[in-house]
């Protein structure tokens, strides 16, 4: 008899008593269900990604490699490669590398300051604190501080007219004021347009920083110095000066004709207001966490840099999307020759990522070398994978 025959034959409380009895002897040689395997933490998820990106880098040439992450007070970072290929000296955290023009959002905090002092307007036309503007441009019409924060003047960039002033080491070795630099941009046509959108140009930096000299009576260096790095003990920022580099600073190089240049410390950048701050990666999440949480500046004024809402860049800031909390992440790119650099924050300044990196060498391009782009896009992802 089979024993399901069995079971239907006894009882029905025997038959139950029998089938568990059956069933226990059959789950006794059972093992338990293994434990899911531990999911990485946040930050784990964030430094891999950094990392990947970090390694490529260096299989392609990189000369030297740094990251620093912060997620709700907790820090990673990575510091990869030699501060010069002509030594074999390593590079380190702090080490100051050229930001380009991350030195833009630094700069536009000097000129908020300076609204929240009640010493400018953002509507104020640039002629009022800058009468030379208007001699020297010659604008289709009025251009306020604001559309120049903004990228929104349409005014020609000074790049390309400068780049063909002659070769790359020439045109990087040799300082210009910042007049000069105007004139040079002038020498394009200022297209003048009903509805001026957004058109990036280093030109409306150039114009910033000229007022803010004007208006504090010294270089917008030491400007910055004054009233940014050191109230911040940011050790690693600086203006690019004359004279000697600093010691620690991680060396860019390009090719041209095949052979590699050191383009690590140009004239070019001397007092740049629109690409000329040499930082580190910790100076630079420092930056961005004050300014976020209204350490540098009066909340009304950081609301002014994040608008308008729908932009993808507000008052000398860069946003993207934070879909951890439907908000923005806010700081700002720098490419330039040899050089790097990316820097985003969450709104609140607790989840941060910056990456700076020396460029494998190779030609110079003014289009860039999509490097940057890459970059946008990895750290996005990453802090987006820290909700």
């Amino acid at each position: 008899m089979s024993f399901v025959a069995m079971v239907r034959a006894l009882p029905f409380r025997t038959a139950a008593a029998a089938t568990a009895v059956v069933l226990a002897a059959a789950l006794s040689g059972c093992t338990a269900a293994p434990e899911p395997p531990e999911q990485p933490s946040s930050m784990a998820r964030l430094a891999a990604a950094l990392e990947e990106f970090g390694n490529g880098m260096l299989d392609d040439g990189a000369p030297a490699v740094l990251m620093q992450a912060k997620v709700r007070g907790e820090e990673w970072s990575r510091a990869s490669g030699v501060r010069s290929l002509e030594g074999t000296e390593p590079v380190e955290i702090g080490d100051p590398v050229h930001v380009a023009s991350v030195t833009k959002s630094f700069v536009a905090v000097s000129v908020l300051k300076l609204a929240a002092e009640g010493k400018l307007g953002l509507e104020d036309p640039v002629s009022k604190h800058l009468p030379e503007f208007e001699d020297i441009m010659h604008p289709p019409g009025p251009v306020t501080i604001r559309r120049l924060l903004q990228h929104e003047s349409g005014m020609p960039d000074y790049v390309i007219p400068l780049l063909q002033q002659g070769s790359l080491p020439e045109v990087l070795s040799t300082g210009r004021t910042h007049r000069e630099l105007l004139a040079l941009a002038a020498t394009r046509r200022w297209e003048g347009r009903l509805a001026q959108g957004f058109e990036y140009s280093n030109s409306n930096y150039i114009a910033l920083g000229m007022i803010v000299e004007r208006l504090r009576g010294r270089p917008v260096g030491e400007v910055l110095r004054s009233e940014v790095v050191e109230p911040l003990g940011l050790d690693a920022t600086r203006m690019t000066g004359p004279g000697q580099a600093p010691p620690a600073l991680v060396h860019g190089y390009v090719t041209s004709f095949g052979e590699r240049l050191d383009v690590s410390y140009p004239a070019l950048h001397a007092d740049d207001p629109a690409g000329g701050l040499v930082s580190s990666v910790g100076d630079l999440n420092t930056f961005f966490a004050a300014l976020l949480q209204d350490r540098l500046i009066p909340r009304a004024m950081v609301t002014e840099m994040q608008t308008p809402l729908y932009a993808r860049y507000g008052l000398g800031i860069q946003r993207w999307n934070d879909t951890c909390t439907n908000n923005f992440y806010y700081g700002h790119a720098g490419d330039t020759a040899g050089y790097g650099t990316l820097t985003m924050s969450s709104a609140d300044g607790t989840r941060q990522a910056s990456v700076a990196l020396a460029y494998p060498p190779q030609p110079f391009s003014f289009t860039g070398n999509g490097i940057v782009e890459e970059l946008i896009d990895v750290v996005e992802e990453a802090l987006n994978s820290t909700c």
